[in-house]
């Protein structure tokens, strides 16, 4: 098993075989990461995002690269924060689930995801980042894929990398 990594990056930056897009339910753009990978991806993207009649939450589909250096875009969406009680977790562990699982469908060998539902969907940083550690962890079991945690900033790369470190 390789261990996931967290970084400070620019998501649309990086060479890996796909990126995660947390997107809206439309697939069609939007604000944050969504919309940053809308615009470096290109025209293309959304041509192909309107064939696909959206997404549910905790659900996940698959796009082509297009001008970024992945070669895929895993569009995945995450559940909006009303206090825990509307089955959050379940929903922002099934895209991480759902995400793994389209990847060792395609035989990637890396996928890079963002802090799904942490921005305007507010999702708790803490809670948040213990869900997506603990279900990728568990996807690895079954997986060699290359997992990063592409943070925003150094402040988030930190909230991840305490979850990461043993013990």
């Amino acid at each position: 098993m390789v261990n996931p990594e967290a970084i400070t990056a620019n998501i649309v930056s990086l060479n890996v075989d796909a990126i995660v897009n947390a997107a809206n339910s439309s697939l069609l753009g939007g604000g944050g990461v969504d919309g940053a990978i809308h615009r470096a991806a290109g025209p293309e993207l959304l041509s192909e995002c309107r064939q696909l009649n959206g997404c549910s939450t905790g659900q996940a589909k698959v796009t082509l690269g297009y001008r970024l250096p992945a070669r895929y875009i895993i569009h995945t969406v995450g559940p909006v924060w009303h206090g825990g009680d509307l089955g959050e977790d379940r929903l922002l562990a099934s895209c991480y689930r759902t995400c793994m699982a389209e990847a060792a469908s395609l035989a990637l060998k890396s996928i890079a995801f963002p802090a799904i539902s942490t921005g305007v969907y507010g999702y708790p940083l803490a809670l948040a980042t213990r869900i997506a550690v603990d279900t990728i962890m568990n996807q690895l079991e079954h997986t060699k894929i290359q997992v990063m945690f592409v943070c925003f900033d150094d402040e988030v790369r930190a909230v991840y990398e305490e979850v990461l470190s043993p013990g």
